[in-house]
């Protein structure tokens, strides 16, 4: 097999000036970088798909070498379909853009950029814990590792009356069964 360069040179052209194009800030480069990205990806499927053959009909007598393969070719179609979706999607999201600002730009949101400027340690995440503050915890589980002394019926009796008037006229098991 042998490979065509020139195919591979475009290909990598395309691959190339889509990338760049992918990252500015425009939505109609965007969608240019779209579209160079999508006819690089054929390239790619053509070149890689082998040399040219006989058409994929049967004919007795004529060995399975020199058939050429149609699945590429599938791909291929299948991956102009899928081009031209989002191309018709980012055209409408291009139209949009133009008609509520007058311009096809990606502006910076504040909040992201308040977001991106405070100061990454989060007091809820990233505090140190002392102690086990579920009520859920592990009775098996040695006391060092839990934070609590040992574990007893009292800690449950402790957290059910702390709950307020509800809680406790509902039982002594906090469930709603009473005596």
């Amino acid at each position: 097999m042998t490979v065509n360069l020139t195919l591979i040179v475009l290909m990598a052209a395309f691959f190339a000036a889509g990338i760049y194009l992918l990252l500015e800030r425009s939505l109609t480069r965007v969608l240019l970088g779209l579209i160079l990205l999508g006819n690089g990806a054929n390239i790619l499927m053509l070149a890689m798909s082998g040399g040219s053959g006989r058409s994929p009909l049967y004919i007795p007598g004529t060995p399975a070498e020199d058939y050429a393969d149609s699945l590429p070719q599938a791909l291929i179609l299948t991956a102009i379909v899928i081009t031209f979706a989002v191309t018709a999607f980012m055209l409408g999201i291009i139209y949009r853009s133009w008609v509520l600002g007058r311009e096809d730009d990606v502006q910076d949101d504040p909040e992201d950029r308040r977001v991106a400027d405070q100061d990454s340690y989060d007091w809820e995440d990233d505090a140190d814990v002392v102690a086990e503050t579920s009520e859920f915890f592990d009775e098996d589980a040695p006391a060092e590792r839990t934070g609590a002394t040992a574990y007893d019926g009292a800690a449950t009796r402790e957290v059910g009356t702390a709950r307020g008037d509800d809680d406790a006229a509902a039982g002594p098991r906090g469930r709603g069964d009473a005596l």
